[in-house]
């Protein structure tokens, strides 16, 4: 008998003799299932045999975050190794806490959940040993969504040669409910410690799934890439050694208020009321004080309380509880540091959609006295000589009208985003760009500028332009399976060895092969001589970005009631353009729009 080892299957030739002759036949067996012991538990995964993955999920990294620990500090979960623990099914999520205005059908919604949310799911090669990893923190405006996205893919495409952690963490008012009360007797930004404390879980506990704890790359898309933010820039830039490399998706950056000023106060107040822990309800209760009857209430009271909140005060597409300046992990506004250049991290990939705007800004508004009324409603502390100057830098007098026709823009000529693309035209387009450009874009390189401060720190920046490019188009390449429509296959494929490249090897630059999977009608810009791409660190002097999109294939309708509708790229014959082109000139001059809202940040807070 002659016996093979694979990697992870075990397999072996047997003799079997049948009507006097010998059968050789294989037989293999799967490894057993995975088992990892932290001390404080022991947990059984699973064997993800399509993509050669070990898989552990429901692992907890911290105490249930209920009674007297809610709006407090994550602590350490107690110990339970008695016996072992199975870790096969998905964490329950943490209560949910909607958007404001923004129709249910596009799947921004309040809903239940369960305080003891504190988990993390790892991914992780069989007999891995020392592999890099990324942390992925889950989007979804700092309140909603949980970690649902599968990275095997993602995984596999490189090699399975870094190892994932997706984590959860306390949202909406359980992780963002900011007033000096809480500042005095609990802990602000309860949720970005909650992350901060998974970084520092992977630290301790990494190597025991075969990671490397020094070389971890901390990423996230929309809210997970302003979380991934708001740590670069932690504690005044002086909070090291818990990552070398920050991917950023997306960032959402909306404004960032001290945690004492009138919008979280209004949105503290009203949560307060709802919770019965007002002052007439306080009156008549045993509680000393606020902060002990919401800490002594009714999960599912609280968890209506911030749903209500969020889903009822703000404007369209705005979440009510978001990190706030706390004077302590985050000490001022990312537009004012990022000038600064204090940062953690060594390297930063950054990533922003084509048309970012749609589907969290108000579709509604195409006209101009609706445009104006959205201003005034949206940042309302500008000034009218502020107002004047928007509607200059985004030529709202001389805007062409609605025509109907919805193209992509091509970003360095013809119309520009500030009145065109697949979804809008006009005025309707010129906020959902405003929208974009305030929200997304101008953080984006406010992060890029705030990693330039340093020689020894290098960015890399693109922009995902496959159509239709709203925000949050683009998860569907990361964490693609074969089943995914758009985008195509050979652009996932790119987009997943860019990102790998980078965790792995602090590069996000492929080979010509992999960004044009050898096609001929496919384009890259090329590196002369080295088989590789050319896409340059980003550098104040040379500020490029490589331009991801594809062309070909054949063209259909998207609906999706009740506002939107754009085209997509399907079927046969479909091929990555990538190209550089100048961030600053790009869409008419987006850096000349950025530097406007940082002149404003004292009155729109970012």
């Amino acid at each position: 008998m002659q016996r093979m080892k694979s990697s992870s299957n075990i397999c072996a030739w047997f003799i079997l003799v049948a009507a006097g002759q010998a059968i050789y036949a294989l037989s293999c067996a799967l490894p057993a299932a995975p088992t990892v012991d932290l001390g404080y538990a022991t947990y059984r995964g699973y064997y993800n045999d399509t993509y050669d993955i070990n898989v552990w999920k429901s692992v907890r990294y911290a105490a249930p975050p209920v009674g007297e620990l809610r709006w407090q500090t994550p602590q350490p979960p107690l110990w339970d190794n008695g016996q072992i623990t199975p870790a096969v099914d998905q964490p329950p999520l943490c209560p949910q806490s909607g958007a404001f205005g923004v129709p249910k059908a596009y799947g921004f919604n309040s809903g239940p959940g369960n305080e003891d949310c504190l988990y993390l799911n790892v991914y992780a090669a069989p007999n891995a040993s020392s592999l890099p990893v990324l942390v992925w923190i889950h989007g979804g405006g700092h309140s909603v969504f949980g970690a649902q996205y599968d990275p095997s893919v993602w995984i596999n495409a490189n090699e399975n040669g870094f190892i994932v952690v997706e984590i959860q963490y306390r949202l909406g008012a359980f992780g963002y409910l900011a007033s000096p009360d809480i500042k005095a007797a609990g802990q602000l930004n309860a949720g970005l410690l909650d992350q901060r404390y998974a970084l520092q879980w992977v630290q301790q506990y990494i190597s025991k799934f075969g990671g490397d704890p020094g070389r971890v790359t901390v990423g996230g898309e929309s809210s997970g890439a302003g979380s991934a933010l708001h740590h670069a820039f932690a504690y005044g830039g002086n909070d090291l050694d818990l990552f070398e490399n920050v991917i950023a998706a997306s960032p959402y950056l909306p404004p960032v208020h001290r945690y004492d000023d009138a919008v979280p106060t209004a949105h503290y107040n009203e949560f307060v009321k709802l919770a019965g822990c007002g002052q007439d309800s306080l009156a008549r209760s045993n509680y000393p004080s606020t902060f002990a009857c919401l800490v002594a209430a009714d999960s599912v009271v609280l968890q209506n309380a911030s749903g209500t909140v969020s889903t009822t005060q703000g404007y369209f597409g705005s979440f009510a509880f978001v990190p706030v300046v706390d004077d302590d992990y985050i000490q001022g506004l990312p537009s004012i540091q990022s000038l600064t250049g204090r940062v953690n991290g060594k390297r930063l990939l950054l990533g922003t959609n084509a048309n970012e705007g749609v589907p969290l800004t108000n579709p509604q508004v195409d006209t101009r006295e609706k445009y104006d009324d959205f201003i005034s409603e949206t940042f309302p502390l500008l000034t009218p000589e502020d107002v004047s100057s928007l509607n200059g830098v985004y030529q709202i007098e001389s805007l062409p009208p609605d025509d109907g026709i919805l193209f992509d823009t091509l970003g360095i000529s013809g119309p520009t985003a500030l009145h065109k693309s697949g979804i809008a035209s006009g005025i309707q387009q010129a906020v959902f760009n405003i929208a974009a450009e305030n929200t997304f874009h101008c953080p984006a390189g406010w992060l890029a500028e705030a990693f330039n401060g340093n020689d020894s720190r290098r960015v890399w920046r693109y922009q995902y332009s496959v159509t239709p490019a709203y925000h949050g188009a683009d998860i569907s390449a990361y964490f693609a399976h074969a089943a995914t429509r758009v985008p195509s296959p050979d652009f996932r494929r790119a987009v997943q060895k860019i990102w790998g490249g980078f965790v792995t090897r602090g590069t996000p630059v492929i080979s010509v092969a992999d960004a044009t999977a050898g096609l001929a009608n496919a384009t890259a810009p090329v590196r002369d001589g080295s088989g590789d791409i050319d896409w340059p660190p980003f550098r104040p002097g040379e500020p490029l970005l490589l331009n991801l999109n594809t062309t070909g294939g054949v063209v259909d309708v998207v609906t999706v009631p009740p506002y939107l509708k754009y085209y997509v790229r399907t079927g046969p014959g479909i091929v990555n353009t990538f190209s550089l082109a100048d961030a600053e000139a790009w869409e008419g001059g987006r850096g000349t729009r950025c530097q406007f809202w940082r002149r404003v940040a004292e009155r729109v807070p970012q």
